[in-house]
């Protein structure tokens, strides 16, 4: 849970080596700020992230979790979207039983050049989380 006086939400970023990983080291090289309570995981390919790995952070606590997917750009496979679409519907579903509110899981394709498009949406999910932090 977040505090009355926190400003940032701690958010677990799943990204991908290939694809977001470039973005999200762009938006430093290029001085792009978001919250500093990002923290990133690198992973081979979005389609890979595990619902057990999403809960975990989430009783760990972490106020938000967020994939950055491949989209089409996947090497390993043009499926990887909608794999990972399948993999957030899942965790929805257990995020629910756990009495954790979905919406505290995003995913968003982010490709090697989208560092304005990863800051925004950073941004975006920080402001929803502390708005939301009864959650």
């Amino acid at each position: 849970m977040l505090g009355t006086l926190k400003k940032s939400a701690r958010i677990l970023v799943f990204s991908t080596e290939k694809i977001s990983d470039p973005a999200i080291d762009m938006a430093g090289l290029l001085k792009l700020h978001y919250p500093p309570t990002v923290y990133t995981i690198s992973i081979p390919c979005s389609s890979g992230v595990k619902p057990g790995w999403i809960i975990h952070a989430f009783e760990k606590g972490f106020d938000g979790v967020f994939i950055a997917a491949d989209g089409s750009d996947c090497p390993y496979g043009e499926s990887c979207t909608e794999k990972t679409g399948r993999i957030v519907s899942r965790t929805h579903e257990l995020m629910r039983a756990k009495d954790i509110e979905p919406a505290r899981l995003r995913m968003a394709a982010i490709c090697s050049v989208c560092s304005e498009s990863f800051v925004k949406q950073m941004k975006s999910f920080n402001d929803y989380l502390l708005k939301n932090s009864n959650n």
